[in-house]
């Protein structure tokens, strides 16, 4: 079994309106209400309850049970306790672990019928291992990078914290595979105007599952 405790695991949520970015800014115009996503990566439901905003149907899956009452599988490897979906999905959109990321890719492009997103450290996209593997084969359709930083606390959404760490989300499009690659801007004040009011009571007052230390990238 790949079921790790949490405090091996790279949980680190998402800020709700750094999802919500990628809709406004990256794939707007793109009508997604009538599609189906899959959130491989799920752990509290800081993505997987915004991609519910925008989708008419989202399956959300994680490694390691969170308390949500979301499946318990992981998405690479191989084995019994692999995770499914249980319908084809649109799209998969995640914010997968740092080190298992490029795993993560591979898998969903082999699922997603219309596109993948992952959301990554910038960091991410260096490194030649990573280049031959993935993006000379694969390029991504588009990088947006976040203008404003996104943080990122480990086992909790914190919505006062800093960081000094850039993230950007990088698109695939299935079945065909870019020629080129895009390279655009997410604009700054995102983290403001796309904050919903009830933000904080939905999302930040949870508190850390066992084992967590708390830990800003």
């Amino acid at each position: 079994s790949r079921s790790e405790p949490p405090s091996s695991l790279d949980f680190f949520p998402t800020p709700p309106w750094a999802t919500r970015a990628l809709f406004e800014h990256v794939l707007a115009g793109i009508p997604v209400s009538a599609l189906s996503c899959w959130e491989p990566a799920a752990g509290r439901g800081h993505m997987a309850d915004v991609l519910a905003e925008y989708f008419g149907q989202v399956h959300a899956t994680d490694v390691f049970d969170y308390g949500r009452g979301y499946d318990v599988g992981s998405f690479i490897g191989a084995g019994v306790d692999v995770a499914t979906c249980p319908f084809p999905p649109d799209y998969i959109i995640t914010n997968p672990p740092f080190n298992a990321a490029e795993e993560f890719v591979h898998r969903a492009l082999g699922e997603a019928l219309i596109g993948v997103a992952m959301l990554v450290r910038t960091a991410w996209l260096e490194s030649r291992g990573r280049y031959e593997a993935l993006f000379a084969k694969t390029p991504p359709a588009e990088v947006a990078l976040f203008v404003e930083r996104v943080p990122m606390v480990k086992g909790r959404w914190d919505p006062d914290a800093s960081t000094a760490t850039s993230y950007a989300w990088v698109i695939w499009f299935t079945p065909k595979t870019a020629t080129s690659t895009k390279l655009t801007w997410i604009p700054p004040g995102c983290r403001d105007a796309l904050t919903n009011h009830d933000d904080r009571r939905r999302f930040a007052p949870e508190s850390l599952p066992a084992g967590f230390q708390p830990e800003l990238i």
